[in-house]
């Protein structure tokens, strides 16, 4: 049986849902509706003659002929792929899309300074980002890269450092400070009000120092709990509580006189950001310049 070039089409996108294991993913890999994920996949199976995937309300899976076409289309449509990437060295102007997925501090304070630049550089190159604390596997999700504080990364992946070490602090308003007064230890913390954000994991994350006798966490009163950043600071600087967090997050609130760092001496400062990708696939030219570019810019340093 020939092949259609609009089936070829058709392939590409059975294996971005038997790759997600879902046609709202795949469809937002490929820009295109879960419904029309669906009716291209229809299709592709009544011309094939076979079912190509099981599909409940609950969950999407292969059939056993479904598999079998995943395996042998698998590497041929990724070559495909390749060639037309590796066709980019030779525009005048690199084209193409990633989508990263970032770390919500991360998001805010290290890519709007670099994507400035790299919107003049590469406008025909579509950036997508997906700013979430919440652990993602970006393989599985159909991102190209994500973006993480160091130690959060899999062992599987390929990192790269793209900010120097960050120290972890806790600020305030100066109003706060007036009514409550400033801690001297972080023991004093369990006098005060602060507001706590939740882990990757949905954990409420412990406070962590520096002391004489090496590093630990305190559990702080979490009078008020959101895992939005922006509500977060929002409340600090509207003197409301206490918040912690990586300093570059709060340069820009206490420059203005909003926020003012306290617990200098105590605080933490050996983790750095890093940029991750995928050891097992090719890495875009897209994403090679964005990371080329951020350690030009080093707007975190580095």
């Amino acid at each position: 049986m020939p092949v259609a070039r609009s089936q070829l089409t058709d392939f590409s996108y059975f294996l971005a849902i038997a790759k997600h294991r879902s046609f709202r993913l795949a469809g937002l890999e490929l820009e295109l509706s879960p419904s029309a994920m669906s009716h291209a996949l229809k299709g592709l199976e009544a011309r094939l003659g076979v079912r190509l995937i099981n599909r409940t309300n609950r969950s999407v899976t292969l059939t056993a002929a479904g598999e079998e076409l995943r395996d042998a289309i698998e590497l041929p449509l990724s070559a495909i792929d390749q060639a037309v990437e590796r066709l980019n060295k030779h525009r005048d102007s690199p084209m193409g899309r990633i989508r990263i997925n970032a770390q919500v501090d991360a998001a805010h304070t290290i890519l709007p300074p670099v994507l400035a630049l790299f919107a003049e550089r590469y406008p025909e190159i579509e950036v997508e980002i997906e700013a979430t604390d919440r652990l993602v596997d970006i393989t599985a999700e159909g991102f190209d890269a994500g973006i993480r504080i160091s130690g959060t990364v899999g062992e599987d992946m390929v990192a790269q450092r793209i900010s120097s070490d960050m120290r972890w602090v806790v600020a305030g308003a100066p109003a706060y400070f007036d009514r409550h007064g400033v801690p001297e230890t972080p023991h004093d913390l369990k006098h005060h009000r602060c507001v706590s954000g939740r882990l990757g994991d949905g954990r409420i994350y412990q406070w962590e120092f520096k002391g004489p006798d090496g590093e630990f966490s305190i559990p702080v009163p979490t009078q008020f709990v959101t895992s939005d950043r922006a509500t977060m600071l929002a409340m600090a600087t509207a003197g409301t509580s206490l918040m912690y967090c990586i300093e570059p997050v709060f340069i820009p609130f206490v420059e203005k006189g909003q926020l003012r760092i306290v617990l200098n001496d105590w605080a933490v400062g050996d983790e750095h950001y890093q940029i991750y990708y995928s050891s097992r696939r090719q890495v875009p030219l897209g994403l090679r310049l964005l990371i080329e570019l951020i350690r030009e810019v080093r707007p975190l340093g580095l």
